[in-house]
């Protein structure tokens, strides 16, 4: 085994046309290896990029030796001369895809640090290795070119983000990793206390309360990336353990909050994507939002906008337009421009897309010149037809697409699937675009079917809006909040909101979501003991760090933006994490394992 034999002189991507002539050192990993009549041509391959290495038998002493040596995966350095491509293979010896394609490393000596054995799948640009086979190597997924791009991507990300709240006056600070259980939404992952049997910290699904309670120290202005955990059912755009940009602001106004954000990402979109974007973001109420997209995070690239129908049909012949309504449901169309022509098997594949989020059926109507075809046509009035056509703007040539339901959120939910999934499949999408808009006013409460009551949308400690604090009790589904979300291309980056800094109506608000006084002490205590003491105005936000450079990389998954990240099933296939531990460890921390005291295996 060497150590490093030299030290190295460039990176496999820094040399050019004038770099002929120097004796250089390169290191790295032997990523493709060709062999014609005894001279071996190697790409070698490090965090940068490509050099193509030429071992000729007549320049290099014992390269026989050093056949068996030189496997793909192997980590090597070469000592040699740079030449000119064309010098040996004329001009179609450039490669006009790599950097480094005019040029080639002449070899003079090679050292071998590490021969590897077999790859187990090709480390290419694009692979066909299974995902379950790249995150059982991810150490060596990590060398193929994308992931390598996406990991400096969010260094860069990163390395903005923190020059930018530094230079905003803002003041990094890190919050406990231990702290105390409030289960409150998600799960809390919980790790057990060896000093205090029977007690358990909870690792933090956000800074949350240490944050607010900074504020109240008289920070101001903090932030920081904070890793985060949640134990809940993932997706492409979850993971157990996450990374957000937490921060927030004592004595701001919500202008002043946006313009922090706003900042933030001119700066990263001009400095790291080297595009401009256009400030300020536009911005649009929960109600809007849910009106012409049936979503808090709408995609605004494109139409398809919803178009709220149900007065038109109130009082129609049609049994299921006429059922919806009066169980105080809601009709809603899409138009599709220029696509009247489309078959009954598109159509009805359409419909099996909108049923997926519980729609009942979809009604389709072709406009044509002077008419109009659909199944239903003969249950609808020619007033219908008309007021239809000029609420919808349709033209000759254009799809209708109506749902309607007793409840307004099948609706919602079916229209926008099927909104998504219509602007993918028709191309509508321009996906070098990037969209920002701010969503605010969210409800303060939503009715929870399971619970039988109201419950917050967000967490308990959003600043109810000052025009609706009197509905509190009387009717919390009316009540708005201080709050707002950031969304691009579709996916919420963020939420945010001004926060409770009264006491009493932080009480209030914890026992109108049914906790008692005693659970309230329990759980908030020592916040509310906190508030108390001269709390200024103060709120903030989180930004998902994972879920930005997701997008910024033209990723469809989380798991690309992470060097070690978990499956869907929260498991880790490189390490079989989470295990069993040895029985001692469970004894020290006074526990017991109830699953393997069901098979047997504790004692």
């Amino acid at each position: 085994m060497l150590i490093l034999r030299r030290k190295r002189t460039h990176h496999c991507a820094a040399l050019r046309i004038s770099d002929v002539g120097k004796q250089v050192y390169l290191v790295g990993w032997i990523f493709r290896r060709r062999d014609h009549g005894g001279i071996i041509f190697l790409d070698l391959r490090d965090r940068e990029g490509f050099t193509q290495v030429t071992l000729d038998p007549q320049e290099i002493l014992g390269l026989e030796q050093l056949h068996s040596s030189l496997k793909l995966g192997s980590c090597v350095g070469v000592w040699g001369k740079v030449i000119d491509r064309t010098s040996r293979g004329g001009s179609t010896a450039i490669n006009h895809r790599i950097a480094t394609g005019e040029v080639e490393v002449l070899a003079e000596s090679a050292d071998i640090y590490s021969v590897s054995d077999p790859l187990p799948f090709p480390l290419e640009e694009e692979t066909d290795a299974t995902e379950s086979m790249r995150m059982r190597y991810r150490y060596l997924d990590l060398r193929r070119g994308p992931l390598l791009r996406n990991l400096a991507l969010r260094s860069q990300v990163a390395l903005e983000t923190r020059n930018h709240f530094h230079e905003q006056g803002f003041i990094e600070v890190e919050t406990p990793i231990l702290t105390k259980s409030t289960p409150e939404g998600a799960r809390d992952y919980l790790v057990p206390s060896r000093v205090n049997p029977g007690q358990f910290y909870a690792l933090p699904q956000s800074p949350q309360l240490y944050k607010q309670l900074l504020m109240i120290g008289g920070l101001e202005r903090y932030y920081q990336i904070a890793r985060c955990f949640r134990d809940e059912d993932l997706r492409a755009d979850r993971q157990p353990e996450f990374t957000q940009i937490d921060f927030e602001m004592s004595f701001f106004q919500p202008q002043d909050l946006y313009a922090v954000v706003e900042g933030l990402f001119t700066r990263v979109f001009s400095r790291v994507m080297k595009q401009e974007i256009t400030t300020p973001f536009p911005r649009m109420t929960f109600r809007e939002a849910m009106e012409r997209y049936g979503e808090d995070k709408p995609d605004i690239r494109y139409g398809l906008e919803h178009i709220d129908v149900s007065d038109i049909f109130r009082g129609s012949s049609f049994r299921a337009f006429a059922q919806a309504l009066a169980s105080g449901g809601l009709i809603k169309a899409i138009r599709v421009p220029k696509e009247g022509e489309r078959s009954r098997s598109w159509l009805s594949a359409i419909e099996g897309v909108a049923k997926e989020r519980g729609a009942k059926g979809l009604v389709w109507i072709k406009i044509q010149e002077d008419q109009m075809a659909s199944p239903i046509l003969k249950f609808l009035t020619l007033q219908e037809q008309e007021d239809l056509r000029k609420r919808s703007g349709a033209q000759s040539g254009d799809l209708l697409l109506l749902v309607a339901d007793e409840s307004p959120n099948i609706v919602h939910q079916s229209m926008s699937h099927l909104r998504r999934h219509l602007a993918r499949e028709l191309g509508m999408i321009p996906n070098e675009r990037f969209a920002f808009v701010w969503v605010d006013e969210f409800p303060l409460f939503e009715w929870d079917e399971s619970k039988g009551r109201f419950d917050l949308m967000h967490h308990p400690f959003t600043m109810p809006h000052p025009e609706d604090r009197g509905r509190l009790e009387t009717d919390p589904g009316s009540v708005r909040a201080i709050s707002y979300d950031l969304v691009l291309n579709g996916f919420e980056l963020g939420s945010g909101s001004l926060r409770i800094f009264d006491r009493v109506l932080q009480q209030q608000i914890f026992s109108l979501i049914g906790m008692s006084d005693e659970q309230i002490n329990e759980r908030f205590g020592f916040f509310l003991e906190a508030l108390r003491y001269g709390t200024p105005p103060h709120g903030g936000m989180a930004l998902g760090l994972d879920r930005i450079v997701m997008l910024l990389a033209g990723e469809d998954s989380l798991r690309e933006v992470i060097a070690f990240p978990k499956t869907a099933k929260a498991t880790c296939l490189m390490t079989s994490s989470p295990s069993t531990v040895d029985p001692i460890q469970l004894q020290e921390l006074a526990l017991q394992s109830l699953a393997l005291s069901k098979t047997g295996d504790e004692p």
